[in-house]
């Protein structure tokens, strides 16, 4: 049987083709009037996409790279930071703010929940100067109420709201501005549908000026450094010139998907993300198995493993009859856990196949009799039902 290799994990995530092509085509020197025209237009469309009209910094990193640019830009050793963590990178919060010599408060909620608002109130006294927090925790498939989080952190002067959301970003309905968001971080092997190697930030005027007081040792990653850089149409240091010209091109396939309006594509684009989300819960209780998330996020779904099974051999099982990359869990999770991702370029398709060949898996590593069509059945009626209130909406 051909099989084609598929990426069906939280990041990376499967490459759009004009980006591909954009890419492996780009030849300009970063000095150039060339490039800076693509860099300034760059720079531009991100604000659409991100949803802000603060400035946008895109750098040649991971998003942990602009974890720690977050962390050593706003704080100063000794200074009392709030760190919500409830997974995998929420603990990367609590690494990245001790390496840098902060005063850590965790507060922690258990893997698959999210937080009590409640807690986080009680906890958030005026000398915090910093919350770290992720939008959805990708370890555990959580998705947290950031804008509720941000209500709580704006009632204080002098605290500033960091979010990581490397996977939150065009799969999560996020008002930046609105809900006053400090720092928004995401990465390019995500939504934007490219390889990785670029991290990306919009950061406040607040933000901005608090760096000015800040002593944490930074240099290539000093933000400020890229902000003044930024204005001139360059980057501080190389850029990674191709995956610029491979974003170019993500965000007017984005555009595109929004008739020409880039913010109407960003608001699609989380709309499909939401709808293969809320088929493939459909489809995975259908056949009897538990999400392992409380609030589950729409940039992936995480399903615990059947009762005495390591879900490390469902993962094995779907690369080898399928060729389909699923995740496992990470950590403590391992081998309790498996990840279907729906982020970026990810269609109606895509979750069907996933679901079907789910089927096929469960019926060959546990002992219960194969359902075959049960979650298809479950998802499809999600999807007709998605259409009939689109009909509805139109027609109102």
């Amino acid at each position: 049987m051909l099989r084609k290799n598929r990426l069906f994990t939280p990041g990376p995530t499967p490459l759009l083709p004009a980006a591909q092509t954009a890419m492996a085509s780009f030849t300009a020197h970063h000095r150039t009037a060339d490039f800076r025209a693509l860099f300034q237009r760059v720079l531009v469309d991100m604000k659409e996409f991100i949803g802000t009209k603060n400035d946008v910094l895109v750098l040649a990193c991971s998003g942990t790279g602009v974890m720690e640019a977050s962390v050593s830009n706003l704080t100063s050793p000794g200074d009392k930071v709030l760190v919500l963590t409830a997974g995998k990178f929420g603990e990367r919060w609590t690494g990245l703010a001790k390496a840098f010599g902060c005063n850590v408060d965790v507060l922690s909620a258990p893997y698959g929940e999210t937080f009590s608002l409640t807690d986080i109130r009680a906890r958030l006294t005026p000398d915090v100067r910093a919350v770290f927090v992720q939008a959805t925790e990708s370890s555990t498939g959580a998705r947290h109420d950031v804008e509720g989080i941000a209500k709580i952190v704006g009632a204080q002067q002098d605290t500033l709201l960091v979010v990581d959301a490397i996977t939150g970003l065009g799969t999560t309905h996020l008002d930046v501005d609105g809900w006053g968001v400090d720092v928004i971080i995401g990465g390019s092997q995500k939504a934007l549908m490219m390889p990785p190697g670029l991290g990306y930030c919009a950061v406040s005027e607040r933000a901005w000026q608090r760096m000015e007081k800040t002593s944490s040792p930074r240099y290539y990653f000093d933000l400020r450094k890229e902000r003044k850089s930024a204005a001139k149409g360059e980057t501080a240091y190389t850029p990674a010139t191709s995956l610029f010209a491979a974003l170019g091109a993500a965000l007017e396939f984005i555009r595109g998907m929004g008739n020409g309006n880039l913010a109407q594509g960003r608001e699609t684009l989380v709309n499909n993300a939401e709808l293969c989300a809320e088929m493939t819960r459909a489809g995975a209780k259908a056949l009897g198995l538990k999400l392992y998330a409380s609030s589950p996020a729409a940039a992936l779904t995480a399903i615990s493993s059947p009762d005495g099974i390591d879900s490390g051999k469902i993962v094995k099982e779907f690369r080898e009859a399928f060729d389909a990359v699923v995740a496992n869990g990470q950590g403590e999770m391992k081998g309790k856990l498996f990840r279907i991702a729906h982020i970026g370029y990810y269609d109606y398709l895509d979750t069907i196949g996933i679901l079907a060949a789910l089927e096929h898996v469960l019926a060959r590593t546990t002992a219960r009799t194969a359902d075959y069509g049960a979650a298809v059945k479950a998802a499809q009626e999600v999807y007709a039902r998605s259409l009939t209130e689109k009909r509805q909406l139109v027609g109102v």
